[in-house]
């Protein structure tokens, strides 16, 4: 079969199915050494078989590799609305400084006194960081979010045990994002969940039947996971430090707060953030992540070690060390110091930006969330028609009583109009839900192109249903059973065509 499937978009097979015994795109001379019997020298542990690599072309892996990456949906393509996510354009100028030779080729094993520009740019982030968020110290050492806020936790469990105290119960409303039970169960505390009131918000009358001597503290998203400023986070900051407990801030909505709100001045001990979210480092792909974590001095001396120390030279000329000593630290949560690459991309975005424009990005991506309630709600109900953060969730709550199409089919449609589709059925409190986050890096045409299409589906809906539930029509792949592919995986390529229905079987 022919790799067009439709047009010029391409069926691949995998490379393991391609070329040809004898087939090379490497020019090698002759072996000039006699042949060996590797068993002789390396005995049962000599691998003599066959290895089973594809013997291919030049063009062949090219090609195979280019029409992959084609098949891609990228920021660097379109937009990414993905409530939740914060898809946010990542800027070349962070690329071009990580790449530069002092930074790209240094080994992590180099001695300090070879390494002081990334020790200093690791000093420097971290402080940038906790300005930024109205903490006294930040630790870049924990390898993504969800590690941040596992280290978060732990030293908030060190903390009390060297108050000679052992709380368990961490109280988390609902509207907060789901890997806090988790970063709860493997430090040993006890997840104590919350429904959330009317307004989507926490109010401080919620707590006070459930703040006690063995609450170790809450953990709250601000703004939460429904887009909404949690006005009241001062008050409950208070409680719970009255009963000698902590207050965490999951710090993955930063870019609704950054340059206008401190959470630290909020009552907030101790966050993480998602460089990969506010801060530009490249986002999704499995590729390494950067998970910060930020925290006020009552916390510093158990930190995960090493840390960057900086030294004032006597007649200037600052050296950086790594200090290991740390008694009552967590310890280590990874290898080295961290991710790097993520470090200088970050550092670079906070020092093109500027106060001013890190101020300018919050405010942009609040008008822009704004803009979309607004406009999208003439089509389909807003979860909470007030003003929000840095997203919006809309529901499918008219068009399947009108209908009968679902959330589901809206998504699937927005692919053929080119669009990536919205976060849906989270947060899970909003039924049907959508959740849409424009960030403050695409323009007023772009998001006016994606509520022309929105509108579009809304009346499709009505008039043409078929459009939706068949959707997506225009893919290279049609509408795939996504519990089928994921329970009954199809792992390898079929020399014929078959319904996708089949092949998943």
């Amino acid at each position: 079969m022919h790799d067009a499937a439709r047009g010029l978009q391409f069926r691949e097979k995998p490379i393991f199915e391609r070329g040809s015994p004898g087939r090379t795109g490497v020019s090698l001379a002759p072996l000039d050494v006699d042949p060996v019997d590797a068993r002789a020298h390396f005995g049962k542990q000599a691998r003599v078989e066959e290895t089973g690599f594809p013997e291919v072309s030049e063009p062949e892996v090219v090609r195979h590799f280019v029409r992959l990456s084609q098949g891609n949906y990228a920021i660097d393509s379109q937009f990414y609305p993905l409530g939740s996510c914060t898809m946010k354009f990542n800027p070349k100028v962070n690329e071009w400084a990580a790449r530069l030779g002092g930074f790209a080729k240094l080994h992590p094993y180099a001695p300090e006194d070879l390494s002081q520009g990334a020790l200093e740019v690791m000093y420097r982030l971290e402080n940038a960081l906790a300005e930024i968020v109205g903490m006294d110290h930040v630790s870049l050492q924990p390898a993504a979010g969800a590690q941040g806020e596992l280290t978060g936790l732990m030293m908030m469990r060190a903390y009390h045990q060297a108050q000679g105290r052992s709380p368990k119960r961490v109280l988390i409303p609902d509207t907060a994002h789901g890997t806090n039970p988790a970063s709860c169960a493997l430090n040993g505390l006890v997840a104590v969940p919350f429904p959330g009131s009317a307004d989507g918000i926490v109010h401080p009358e919620q707590l006070a039947s459930l703040i006690d001597d063995e609450t170790a503290g809450i953990m709250l998203t601000n703004p939460n996971t429904l887009g909404l400023f949690e006005e009241h986070l001062p008050q409950v900051a208070e409680m719970i430090h009255a009963k000698g407990g902590l207050v965490y801030g999951d710090g993955a909505n930063l870019n609704a707060l950054m340059g206008r709100t401190r959470p630290g001045d909020l009552g907030i001990d101790i966050m993480q953030f998602n460089l990969h979210k506010t801060f530009t480092t490249p986002h999704g792909g499995g590729g390494p992540g950067c998970g910060p974590v930020a925290f006020k001095k009552i916390l510093e001396p158990y930190r995960p070690r090493p840390i960057v120390q900086r030294q004032v030279g006597e007649t200037g000329g600052d050296t950086f060390s790594l200090v290991y000593d740390r008694p009552e630290s967590v310890g280590r949560l990874r290898t080295f110091i961290g991710n790097f690459g993520m470090m200088v991309r970050a550092y670079a975005y906070i020092r093109e930006m500027g106060a001013a424009g890190l101020k300018s990005a919050t405010e942009l991506a609040v008008l822009n969330a704004n803009y979309v309630r607004a406009k999208i709600s003439e089509d389909y109900p807003v979860a909470f028609d007030r003003i929000c953060m840095h997203e919006v969730i809309v529901s499918d709550k008219r068009i399947q009583k009108e209908t009968g199409i679902k959330t589901l089919d809206i998504a699937k449609r927005l692919i053929d109009y080119g669009f990536h589709s919205p976060t849906v059925y989270f947060p899970l409190v909003v039924a049907g839900a959508m959740m849409i986050e424009p960030t403050e890096t695409e323009s007023k045409e772009t998001l006016d192109a994606f509520l022309d299409a929105m509108k579009e589906i809304a009346r499709e809906a009505r008039e043409e249903p078929t459009k939706l539930t068949d959707a997506p029509s225009l893919t290279r792949l049609g509408r795939l059973d996504e519990a089928r592919a994921a329970r009954k995986p199809v792992l390898r390529w079929r020399a014929q065509a078959q319904p996708v229905e089949k092949a998943a079987e």
